[in-house]
């Protein structure tokens, strides 16, 4: 970094922030770190939970904790409910909270005694520096994955390009991780947002100049739907990568139609094993090919399963999911053509229909070509007869007649899908269905109403 000390490492709150400021910065923390007589250290192995948003000084607290063989647990308000119970899973000792204006408190949780997890006091015997994060529940419960950093950043060891790069994905997700590692390894500028409606990333990447949003399919459709792309000069934009769930094949197609300066790739990552390297057939393809140096990959019974270098240690809360070779099963179905798959769904979310398999993202890029549609979630839902069915909650423009709305539905899915994966109940949504991360959620059903 201390080549590149003139340059834009972050701009945040219409503010500039070079290299130079946040290697200053890193060094005042670590004075902060090493305590005083009113406040203990925060020394090599120390469990640091840090919450917050992407700002100046978390990320220099973040990097100057890395430095000295800490921790970290990157929290943010979007977890504020479960706050205690992260807390308690990953043992942290102190918790230093940013609020909106970038000021911090530091509260310690347990000064004396250390992590008592073997996982986590194996790490800090080792003298390496981890990273905690928590999965996004959106498919169950929220489990801790443990990271030793050192294998983490080790992929950022080699240049790569320099991008001007929106911070779309939060502090405590693979991706948003990622997004940090490789702009400050590479010398780039960190375009931050006080919000993440679609006019405000717009604006943003007008007024800063973006060359790369990373962000989830969920959040283009709302892109699309909201038609904020017409009203921002998104000209300096060269790559969208969306990631973290599917993407339904008409959202791409339409994005494609809007945007066609606009390259579009998908990403592949998971919280366990980091985000591997990702190259799209085309801009219009979901075929992708995955792997890259530290990353191997095998397809059993139509599952893909992933071997990484940078796999975390494992859960704090959970069992191994590893084999006994390494093998991670990612859950998810693919098929494959050469060199390139495409991911189909995670299993857990697969509705079974008198022994046929529905792919929910099939049915819900059916549902979204309906007019007066937004946006859809596709579930199942158990059936005496034929085990499951499948449930269509849609998302209007306008308030519809539900009587016509379902008729419709039928009559528009029955020419564009095999009967049993046509959608046998038909909801309204009334609130948003995806989470602060812009991911859809499946573990339970977000709406009221008869089907």
């Amino acid at each position: 970094m201390a080549a590149h000390d003139r340059a834009d490492a972050m701009i945040w709150n219409k503010k500039n922030y070079n290299y130079r400021w946040l290697l200053e910065r890193i060094g005042e923390w670590q004075r902060v770190l090493d305590g005083n007589p009113a406040q203990p250290p925060a020394s090599a192995g120390t469990v640091v939970a840090v919450e917050g948003d992407y700002t100046p000084e978390l990320c220099a607290l973040l990097l100057a904790l890395i430095d000295r063989g800490a921790i970290v647990v990157p929290l943010t308000r979007s977890v504020r409910r479960q706050r205690e119970e992260f807390l308690a899973i990953a043992e942290a000792q102190a918790l230093f909270a940013f609020d909106d204006d970038d000021r911090w408190t530091l509260t310690w949780l347990n000064r004396d005694a250390g992590p008592t997890n073997s996982l986590l006091r194996n790490l800090i015997q080792q003298g390496r520096p981890g990273l905690v994060l928590f999965s996004s529940g959106s498919t169950g419960k929220s489990k801790a994955a443990l990271h030793d950093l050192t294998r983490l950043i080790k992929k950022f060891e080699k240049p790569r390009q320099s991008k001007r790069m929106l911070t779309f994905l939060l502090l405590d997700h693979i991706g948003g991780v990622n997004t940090l590692f490789y702009i400050l390894a590479n010398a780039g500028t960190i375009i931050t947002v006080p919000g993440r409606s679609p006019d405000e990333v717009c604006a943003n990447i007008e007024k800063y100049r973006v060359q790369v949003l990373p962000t989830s399919p969920t959040f283009l459709n709302l892109l699309l739907i909201s038609e904020a792309y017409r009203r921002a000069d998104l000209s300096s934009l060269e790559l969208i990568t969306y990631g973290t769930e599917v993407m339904p094949e008409s959202t791409l197609q339409r994005l494609r139609q809007a945007l066609p300066q606009v390259q579009m790739q998908q990403t592949y990552g998971l919280s366990e094993l980091g985000i591997l390297r990702s190259k799209s057939k085309s801009s219009d393809s979901l075929w992708v090919k995955i792997g890259g140096e530290g990353f191997e990959t095998k397809v059993v019974d139509g599952i893909l399963w992933i071997r990484a270098e940078s796999a975390m240690l494992g859960y704090l809360n959970a069992p191994s999911p590893f084999d006994e070779e390494g093998w991670f099963n990612t859950q998810d179905e693919v098929i494959i053509d050469g060199e390139y798959l495409r991911i189909l769904g995670r299993r857990s979310e697969i509705i079974n229909v008198g022994g046929e398999k529905v792919y929910p993202a099939e049915v819900e890029s059916v549902l979204m070509q309906l007019e007066n549609v937004v946006d859809a979630v596709v579930t199942g839902e158990k059936n005496p007869v034929t085990g499951q069915i499948v449930v269509a909650q849609l998302a209007l423009a306008q308030p519809e007649d539900s009587v016509a709305l379902k008729r419709r539905v039928r009559e528009f899915c029955r020419e564009r899908l095999l009967p049993y994966k046509v959608p046998v109940k038909v909801k309204v949504l009334d609130r948003a269905f995806f989470s602060e991360r812009f991911k859809k959620m499946r573990r339970e059903e977000p709406v009221t109403g008869n089907g």
